[in-house]
């Protein structure tokens, strides 16, 4: 994750009722995280911070923008438009740790680091299958793919199709009494 504090929020100092920020990220915030898979993007993001009640407080992540994805026919770069919404409930207690959609923030600091959690709310906005537009994926890969299936299809499955004649035999016996 970014070694800054960047990410950070003092969920102690949240208002009475909510407190909102807001991120441009760019290049330099994908460069900066571990172990992630997207490295270049253009998104947008909000998080908007309730307070729920004495100690606990709602978390909510909305992001908008592009990211840079590989298609998956061709394999040459593409923009990926991504946008939607993560919602975690934030309390505060003695060890931190992040579950599914809980998150607890140690009473001592109060800091809690949405780095990574704006990441996972933008990796989970790309579509699972990521191809381009007809007609836009490299030329040159689409028509090695397309050789590659004509010679998967063609004569070798045929052969195959056809029954091994030593177990020809085993069809004519009659297992039933």
């Amino acid at each position: 994750m970014p070694k800054t504090k960047t990410y950070d929020i003092d969920i102690k100092r949240v208002a009475e009722s909510s407190g909102e920020v807001s991120y441009t990220l760019d290049d330099s915030y994908f460069a900066g995280l571990e172990d992630a898979e997207i490295q270049h993007g253009e998104v947008s993001a909000q998080m908007l911070i309730r307070k729920v009640s004495e100690g606990e407080f709602t978390l909510t992540i909305s992001i908008a923008g592009s990211v840079t994805v590989q298609c998956d026919r061709c394999l040459d770069d593409m923009q990926q438009p991504v946008s939607g919404e993560c919602c975690y409930m934030v309390r505060f207690g003695e060890t931190p740790s992040i579950t599914d959609d809980v998150i607890i923030v140690s009473e001592t600091t109060g800091v809690l680091d949405t780095a990574w959690l704006i990441y996972e709310a933008i990796a989970l906005a790309i579509p699972i299958k990521h191809v381009h537009a007809p007609g836009k994926c490299n030329d040159a890969m689409t028509q090695k793919l397309e050789e590659l299936s004509a010679t998967r299809s063609g004569d070798e499955i045929a052969e195959d199709a056809m029954p091994d004649p030593r177990w020809a035999a085993l069809g004519k016996l009659n297992l039933k009494n």
